[in-house]
């Protein structure tokens, strides 16, 4: 095990690096959201993803509406299950490590755990177990600093929300200069700007979701039977 962290913590430094600027800007937007630190805190252990953490400040303080979180978890957090179908053979020797270490592939964990080559004399299980352990210990940390330091800074955090927009414009520009094919990006965009002119900016998120799901679900389904 000592060889595996000797190992893994190296990798890990790049995204420590972003992982607690990202998790201490959500528990200072919590904070100052009024989110309970407890709260916080198990968003970060049981939730562990960046962008439906922020997202789900604003489902805990609007009307009470399972529907609308569970659709929204679905849509932000997706790609999350062919992570785990993409590692299956990789982590079938983990033994109970496999659990935990699925729950927790997030993108940068999933990049570096599905790129990794690790030398035949360090056990493989330990590193991914321990690159994903170390990872949202990272998010774990950057939260709590975020909640101590969002309880003693003295000037106004008004605004801080923007952080929220400012995350998903960077992911979508990210997964446009990622990818070569742009069907993705234009087929979601153009359903949310249609969405929101027909059923208006209070309304339009859900119906937005639901056609862009069946959307790709259907366009799935075809490439995959022209296979």
């Amino acid at each position: 095990m000592k060889e595996a962290l000797k190992f893994a913590f190296p990798k890990t430094i790049p995204i420590m690096m972003g992982y607690l600027f990202l998790s201490l800007s959500f528990g200072l937007l919590a904070t100052s959201s009024g989110i309970h630190p407890l709260l916080t805190i198990l968003m970060s252990l049981i939730v562990y993803g960046g962008s439906i953490q922020f997202a789900g400040i604003n489902v805990l303080l609007g009307a009470y509406d399972p529907f609308a979180a569970f659709m929204l978890a679905v849509m932000v957090n997706a790609r999350h299950m062919f992570y785990g179908i993409t590692m299956l053979e990789s982590y079938q020797s983990l033994g109970w490590k496999k659990y935990y270490s699925i729950f927790a592939l997030s993108d940068e964990t999933f990049s570096l755990t599905a790129s990794v080559k690790v030398p035949d004399h360090i056990d493989k299980s330990w590193v991914y177990f321990l690159i994903s352990l170390l990872d949202q210990l990272y998010w774990i940390i950057g939260t709590v600093l975020g909640i101590f330091l969002g309880n003693f800074i003295s000037f106004s955090l008004r605004g801080i929300e923007f952080i929220l927009t400012a995350l998903f414009v960077s992911i979508f520009v990210d997964q446009w200069q990622g990818s070569a094919n742009h069907r993705p990006q234009i087929i979601a965009l153009a359903t949310g700007l249609i969405c929101l002119f027909i059923f208006g900016p209070n309304s339009f998120l859900i119906p937005a979701m639901l056609i862009i799901i069946a959307i790709f679900f259907f366009v799935f389904i075809r490439e995959e039977e022209e296979r």
